[in-house]
């Protein structure tokens, strides 16, 4: 593994690029591009888990911090923005195919939660990206309008967006908010029993994945553009790429991964495009428990085979 930059805008985007055993420079080689979920970090899932195996098995893999965040550059700090997350997808052909012994005509995603959707909406204008494979894909623009799950969940969201922005402009601090309680005891005091959060606590928050590049960390502002976009818009007329969508098919959680799966299997033009459902695994444990993770592999490693 090799820690690399690249630019996006007029900053540099952290990441980590792995090469096969045996890599060979004059050879050419399929690489995939591996995006973290929101709030997280390239040291987590999308890279120590499912590039560190894509890689054991044959190809290149770029697993980057999103802009804004982790050891990535970028203004301001801890940003959400979709429009700039998916510019991250196309800065990372961008430097995939200034690489020798990268083929340029083979050039994949897998994203992860948050990730598998930036990585959807990404390949529908990245004509680059010859394949697309997401686990525990989530859209975020949904999550973000869903909110408390009131009528006016968004508005009211935007409303509160409307006065910080205000008072940030007349001198206040900017506002950091949580993405999900700091540890259980925090969650069980909010009275919070939902399962995607009580396994988001314990992935985030515990040694089992906890990493200094994922603080649980929100500017509160960057969540209005958020609430306009949708991963998932004009699927049904520019996502072609052949798609593999792996979901949980345990208990569902707040977080919809399971029904954005679904959603994005109908929506998606694709031609070639398959729903894999992992029996009684749950959001997270297709984050990094062994068994979830090596029945996603068993699908996704021949679909990118195929199809790069």
């Amino acid at each position: 593994m090799k820690h690399v930059t690249f630019k996006n805008r007029l900053w540099d985007v952290a990441a980590d690029i792995r090469l096969p055993k045996d890599f060979d420079e004059r050879r050419k080689y399929p690489a995939i591009i591996c995006a973290h979920p929101i709030s997280s970090c390239k040291e987590q899932t999308s890279g120590a888990i499912y590039a560190e195996q894509l890689t054991a098995q044959g190809f290149i893999t770029l697993a980057f911090d999103a802009s804004t965040q982790g050891a990535s550059g970028g203004e301001p700090r801890y940003s959400e923005d979709p429009s700039v997350r998916v510019e991250d997808f196309r800065c990372a052909v961008d430097y995939l195919v200034t690489l020798p012994w990268v083929d340029e005509e083979r050039i994949g995603v897998l994203g992860v939660c948050g990730g598998g959707g930036y990585a959807v909406n990404a390949a529908m204008t990245e004509r680059r990206i010859k394949a697309v494979g997401t686990v525990v894909a989530a859209n975020y623009g949904r999550i973000m309008r869903a909110g408390d799950m009131s009528a006016d969940a968004a508005l009211n969201t935007l409303e509160a967006i409307g006065r910080q922005r205000t008072a940030e402009a007349r001198g206040a601090d900017p506002l950091l908010v949580t993405y999900i309680p700091n540890s259980q005891a925090e969650r069980e005091q909010a009275g919070v029993a939902d399962v995607d959060v009580v396994e988001a606590v314990d992935y985030y928050k515990t040694p089992r994945g906890q990493q200094p590049g994922s603080p649980n960390r929100l500017r509160f502002t960057s969540v209005a553009p958020a609430l306009g976009w949708d991963a998932f818009h004009l699927a049904e007329r520019l996502l072609t790429q052949p798609l593999h969508i792996v979901i949980g098919g345990g208990t569902p959680g707040a977080f919809g991964s399971f029904r954005d799966g679904f959603e994005l299997f109908d929506r998606a033009r694709s031609a070639d495009k398959t729903l894999q459902v992992v029996e009684g695994a749950t959001h997270y444990d297709l984050y990094d428990q062994p068994g979830p993770v090596a029945a996603a592999l068993e699908r996704l490693v021949p679909f990118f085979r195929k199809h790069l």
